[in-house]
Formats: C-alpha cells, structure tokens, sequence
C-alpha cells in the first residue's frame, strides 16, 4: 500500500469506475443494524440471501461462500467425483488457471486443459478439437479480460450442449453474470437455465463486502457445502457478507441496464480520441477495456493531476501490454461512473492518453 496515493484517493470527491473507491464507512452501511445472524452458515441473512439467489437463478439451491476461488474448486471437484474423470475445460483467461495457483491440480487433483486462443472468445470448433471426455466445461460470462465480451447466444447454447453430449457438467462463472444479464437483454434465471451450477459474485458488479453464491441441484450443493467446511470457509458468522450482499444486489441489480447504456456512451464519446481504443467497441456488458497510446509513467502522472487538480480519482496505475508504448485500464461502470457525463469522461481519458 501506498499511504501517499491513499491519500490522494480518500481526497477525491468523484470517481471514474465503478462505485468509486472502496471505503469500510460506505461498506458497513450496506448492513442493516438489525440483520438476523447466522450460525457457521445456518440461518439468519445467510439463509435469506441464499433463498433468493436460488430463486433469481431458477436453481433448486444456493451456498454462501467467503470466495469465488473456493466455491469454484468445490464444485468442480464434486463434479470430477460424480463423473470419475479429471480434467476441466476453460478459457485460457480463466481465473481458474491465472490467478489461483494451479489449485485445481495441486489441492484436488483435477487437471485443468486452457482450450482455445486467449486473445478472443471461445468457440465451437475449440471444444470440438478437445478428444478427451471432460468433467466439466467452465464458461465465463462476461470474459472479463477480454474487456467484458459476451459470446453470441446461439454460441452460448451450443457450447453447454457440447458439454452435456459428453457427459460433462456445464459450470457458469458468473463473477460478472449480473452484468451479463444486461448485455443478453436476459434474467439472471435464463442464463443459468444453459447451465448445472452457477457461481456468482456480490462484491465485483454489485460492490457489497467479498462473497458469492454457488448455486446448483439440491445434492451438489450440499456436497459444496462440506467442501467449504473442509477447507476453511464455514466461518462462526457469515452474516455481515451475506447482509451486504443482499442490500447491493437488491439496490444494483436494478441498475444494470443503466450501467450498459451509459457504458456505450462513454465508447461513443472516447473512440474518436486520438491513441484510444475501445475493447469491446461497443461494450457488450457494463465494463470496457481502454487501450492507451502512452506509457506507465506518463499515465501515473496524469491520473495524480486528475486527482490533485480536478478531485478526480481514476486509476493508480495502468496495465502494461506486450507494446511498451500501450496500457491498458478496465472501466468497470457502476453508480460513481453514473455521476460524469460523457463529456467528462472524455476528457478524463483524453487526459490520461496524453491528448
């Protein structure tokens, strides 16, 4: 951490991404005073929230888990179990093979097969070429490092119906779904009607405390919810995540359409800048990837003047990419991005690409 740029950021009175910065006054707010409490995941709002993520996903069940990483794992191993094979298929960019430590293999002893090019969407005839009989098919929606592209429905439904001809499970990643839903034009239950079970996420789109839902079949969820006492996760209280989750998905998911159009205005009003690119162009979920002709320093720079002159908080730092002379930033659309017009985003980027 750094306490300078923290400082920076906590003097801000705007925010470019998201919901803004993350602030625990603003987080706590998110649980009311009279939540009823769990007891190790029993009752309570953990109860509450997962009855209605069920009914939300039209699944016949739903968990409550500290993280995605370990909901994931849980239910890809029961599925591996039930199934007596070993290897699961995903998107190169998966979060499963990029940001968790080959867990899959040196935790559960599945094997995880990256199938397709990780610089587009999976397709079709990527599965095809896949010989061997998988447990399960893992499908991001929306590939959040393909800047929140969402394949084409009719794609959509022939991939999961790839994988039940096999014999496999069909297993959502749904850390953005409620996004998703927005770019389908679709409720959260036709979705999940494509696939077996279903993660989704409380605290990415929605900006509640850190926590999901796995959701599936009465017994698969059971089965996940041993997983989570075996390995950690079914803490003496979950409450206060279960209670914000509530209030931001009842409060959020709402907005999602707002959050899309306004996503697609900012495209129209940044594309035409001279060394921007817009990654998806148009966005096709409430999120986009920028993609700046300038360097890591000269970004930093201006996104501190932004701050310091303007008391606009944009990002800390850019991604760099294989071009040294290119960055990258994700613009994840929430109620802070709500509050700038076009224009203002304009000339935010404008800025922060050096125009």
């Amino acid at each position: 951490m750094d306490p300078d740029l923290d400082a920076l950021r906590d003097g801000c009175s705007r925010a470019l991404a998201g919901h803004g910065p993350t602030r625990a006054a603003d987080l706590l707010a998110t649980i009311p005073p009279d939540t009823p409490v769990d007891r190790y995941g029993d009752g309570g709002v953990v109860a509450e929230l997962e009855s209605e993520v069920a009914g939300l996903l039209a699944l016949p069940a739903a968990a409550y888990l500290p993280s995605g990483t370990m909901a994931q794992q849980s239910v890809l191993r029961v599925h591996a179990a039930r199934r007596g094979r070993r290897t699961v298929v995903f998107h190169p960019q998966s979060h499963l093979d990029r940001h968790e430590g080959r867990a899959l293999e040196r935790l559960h002893g599945l094997v995880g097969r990256p199938t397709g090019d990780r610089d587009r969407l999976l397709a079709l005839d990527d599965l095809t070429a896949v010989a061997e009989l998988p447990a399960a098919l893992v499908l991001e929606l929306p590939q959040r490092d393909l800047g929140g592209q969402l394949p084409a429905w009719d794609d959509l439904q022939a991939q999961t119906a790839w994988a039940r001809d096999r014999g496999a499970a069909a297993h959502l990643d749904g850390a953005r779904l409620w996004e998703a839903c927005a770019g389908y034009g679709r409720s959260p239950a036709e979705v999940a009607a494509l696939f077996d079970t279903a993660y989704v996420s409380f605290y990415k789109g929605l900006g509640a405390l850190a926590g999901c839902c796995l959701a599936g079949p009465q017994d698969v969820v059971a089965e996940v919810r041993e997983w989570r006492s075996r390995m950690g996760g079914t803490l003496f209280g979950l409450w206060p995540g279960a209670a914000s989750a509530l209030t931001c998905l009842r409060r959020r998911l709402p907005r999602m359409p707002a959050y899309l159009d306004h996503a697609r205005a900012v495209a129209t009003a940044v594309r035409d800048l001279p060394g921007v690119t817009v990654v998806p162009d148009p966005p096709q979920a409430p999120m986009l990837h920028l993609l700046l002709r300038t360097t890591s320093e000269a970004f930093t720079a201006a996104a501190r003047s932004l701050a310091e002159q303007e008391g606009l908080w944009t990002w800390p730092r850019a991604a760099t990419t294989g071009d040294p002379g290119v960055v990258r930033v994700e613009l994840p659309v929430g109620d802070a991005t709500l509050e700038l017009s076009p224009t203002e985003v304009r000339a935010a980027v404008r800025a922060l690409s050096g125009g």
